[in-house]
């Protein structure tokens, strides 16, 4: 089964040229905006432009990330919540209200994952909580202890390899310094990624795409949410693409980005992928940017939805699933499971899936 199914109603075409300004975090810094050199080749001139953020919008942009990435490293609340609210059954977190020009609700279509009455736990950066980040041990945890989806970020290095790593730079993860961009795949996976976490995990390496393919090639039940990290070309999103294929697991991985020129070279190599926009910040043109691309999925922080509750409404009512980003508290998750009047996102992602499964399980 797909890990998001396709909304039901048609996208509107609008196009992102390859000139637009995306939807960065904070640690996207080494790509500016609108570099022309990584961006996709152009649109044919029949497809118009979505207007690109401004200045103002970019810097709330920001600010915003920085803010959620503060409140996501608080501690977990000690203090019980309320019971789960169920989903709605006439909503499995795609569409709302009724289908355009009949006046009937839609049949909901298959939910997240094959679940009905709970969003999905998505492993952020895989088990980070029991493992240090994006490595095979964290993505084999996560997958033990039944995360439905594990989440891992992708950036290239300079001689062109995919490697799993968040950050623009070794120093915070691994005994190494340096821009991942700036060092060869060589020099990549000869650091240790994992003491830093805890000697347990002395020798844990920067995983290629390939390694993480073959962990869910083991658990079958276990999705991939695959972030593309800053501006990637089309030939380069190809040959991310085509490992996917190749590994057999184009139904189960959705390939995202913040960046509109990164989810849009996928849409063009990749049509058969799943495709999803990660947003830090809802400038007045994010619908229209996600129907150009063909999205089946719109993620926004927690912090924006805590801020913004009818957001999640707002996205379903466009045909979008919704898949928040990074809530680790409990209360966090019951206001999640609440939203859009009940229906609730249509998944998590979180840093402690086991525990989430847990809450999930009262």
């Amino acid at each position: 089964m797909a890990l998001l199914e396709r909304p039901a109603a048609p996208a509107r075409v609008f196009a992102v040229g390859s000139s637009s300004t995306s939807l960065g975090t904070a640690s996207n810094r080494t790509t500016a905006p609108g570099t022309t050199a990584s961006s996709p080749a152009r649109r044919p001139a029949a497809r118009r432009r979505v207007p690109r953020w401004t200045p103002l919008v970019w810097l709330a942009l920001l600010a915003d990330h920085r803010r959620h990435a503060r409140l996501a490293t608080r501690p977990v609340a000690a203090s019980a919540v309320g019971p789960v609210p169920g989903r709605n059954p006439g909503h499995a977190g795609s569409t709302a209200g009724v289908t355009p020009g009949t006046g009937e609700a839609p049949a909901p279509p298959p939910a997240t994952l094959g679940r009905m009455t709970r969003p999905a736990v998505v492993a952020h950066r895989g088990n980070s909580s029991v493992a240090p980040q994006n490595t095979l041990a964290a993505i084999e945890a996560a997958c033990r202890a039944g995360a439905d989806a594990v989440e891992i970020d992708l950036q290239r290095t300079a001689d062109g390899a995919a490697v799993v790593i968040h950050d623009d730079a070794v120093d915070d993860t691994t005994d190494g310094h340096g821009a991942v961009a700036e060092l060869r795949l060589d020099q990549v996976r000869a650091l240790d990624a994992g003491s830093r976490f805890g000697p347990a995990y002395a020798g844990q390496r920067i995983p290629l795409l390939s390694e993480v393919l073959e962990i869910l090639a083991r658990h079958p039940d276990t999705h991939l949410l695959l972030e593309l990290k800053n501006v990637w070309s089309p030939a380069e999103v190809r040959d991310v693409t085509t490992a996917i294929d190749d590994a057999g697991l184009s139904g189960r991985v959705l390939v995202q980005s913040f960046w509109p020129d990164t989810v849009a070279a996928a849409r063009d190599v990749a049509p058969h992928l799943e495709r999803g926009l990660l947003l830090a910040y809802e400038p007045p043109e994010a619908l229209d940017v996600c129907a150009s691309l063909e999205v089946v999925a719109c993620n926004p922080s927690a912090e924006m939805v805590r801020r913004d509750p009818g957001l999640v409404t707002r996205l379903h009512r466009a045909g979008l699933r919704v898949m928040v980003w990074t809530e680790n508290e409990p209360a966090g998750w019951s206001r999640l499971c609440e939203v859009d009047d009940g229906a609730g996102v249509d998944a998590i992602i979180t840093d402690r899936p086991d525990r989430l499964l847990g809450w999930f399980s009262r």
